[in-house]
């Protein structure tokens, strides 16, 4: 076994899987050592606390956080990385356990790997209502999709354009001749009432988790934007540390709401967004730029939400509206698809965002 110099930093890259992990050591691009480990934190603490200087490296992915929490309690630095900004090598075509091993240790060690935030436990729970409540929403759009499937197939179409009390009423009052015909209605029109209560009882949790914890006042104040509410202020997704985006347009690009562009030389080519980052915040942050359609007001609702904020807060909020409908209305005078007006609109409201969650100072007009 090759030993390293005691100054020198030695890198790990660990290939994680849910029994098992392999870990490659580098140092100065040499390979000092390799290993499969089960998937044990402390085993893993074991094998690379033996180097006087260490740091670690592993993938984000199903298997959380849990490690990388483990070894820093242990005072070893662990960073996990953004699996979509791994360098791969063009042609590079065989992938193995350690293969990946060793590319993430050289990477780490030459600083080419992007490190992304590992979120507090509390952080991570809230993290986790605000996806059970995202897969409900996914499971009622599917089974209304297919309640509507249903029922076309047999000749009947939904009255109204959405769906609400007088839709549910309608669907109460269908019956069929055919007992297995209803069977298999009412078992449709079942599974829609419980995701129903199923997102109701989430969505009281999120409000109450809102008014709890370190996130409350951050969540009030991101609130006092026009299409803003508690659901998309919650900042499960990001955490409570937004001083890792300095300007507003690294946000903007967390979110995956800049253009992609392929340029070169005096050629400047854009195409659409880059959808890169987080899916979540960028469906809300479109959500909320639908609001901006409508001309500049403060409703009863987004008024009780802004009451006793920062008058700097409400000022800021106010001129959202103001420039988003400007926006807004000068893209759709030139005729563009309401698509593409709602998705610069959101890059927009992202600054917005940004400027309440740092406390930037309100520039004047």
């Amino acid at each position: 076994m090759i030993e390293s110099r005691p100054s020198a930093t030695v890198h790990v890259g660990l290939d994680v899987h849910a029994a098992s992990l392999r870990l490659a050591t580098v140092s100065a691009d040499e390979l000092l050592d390799e290993r499969t480990l089960p998937h044990d934190s402390e085993a893993v603490a074991r094998a690379v606390s033996r180097w006087p200087r260490v740091r670690c490296c592993y993938e984000a992915g199903p298997t959380g956080y849990g490690l990388a929490r483990h070894l820093r309690a242990r005072g070893i630095a662990c960073d996990v990385v953004a699996p979509g900004l791994v360098p791969v090598r063009p042609g590079d075509r065989v992938k193995t356990d350690p293969r990946d091993a060793r590319k993430l240790a050289r990477l780490h060690a030459g600083g080419l790997l992007e490190a992304i935030m590992v979120p507090s436990e509390q952080v991570e729970a809230l993290r986790d209502l605000v996806g059970a409540r995202e897969d409900a929403r996914i499971d009622r759009m599917c089974d209304r999709h297919r309640m509507s499937k249903f029922l076309l197939c047999h000749g009947l179409q939904m009255p109204n354009k959405s769906w609400g009390a007088t839709r549910r009423a309608w669907l109460g009052s269908l019956t069929s001749e055919h007992a297995h015909q209803q069977q298999a209605f009412q078992t449709y029109l079942h599974a829609l009432d419980l995701v129903d209560r199923r997102i109701e009882a989430l969505e009281r949790d999120l409000d109450a988790a809102a008014k709890d914890g370190p996130w409350a006042q951050l969540v009030a104040r991101l609130r006092c934007l026009r299409g803003v509410d508690t659901l998309t202020a919650l900042v499960a997704e990001i955490g409570t540390d937004w001083s890792r985006f300095r300007t507003a347009e690294q946000f903007m690009s967390y979110v995956g709401l800049v253009p992609s562009e392929c340029s070169s030389g005096q050629s400047r080519r854009q195409g659409s967004i880059t959808k890169a980052g987080n899916a979540h915040v960028r469906r809300l942050s479109v959500e909320a730029a639908w609001h901006q359609r409508q001309r500049p007001r403060v409703g009863a609702a987004l008024a009780a939400r802004q009451r006793g904020q920062d008058p700097l807060v409400l000022e800021r909020a106010w001129r959202a509206q103001q420039r988003l409908h400007r926006r807004w209305s000068r893209m759709a005078a030139r005729g563009k698809p309401h698509q593409k007006i709602v998705v610069a609109t959101a890059r927009e409201l992202a600054g917005f965002v940004w400027a309440i969650a740092t406390d930037q100072p309100l520039r004047s007009t």
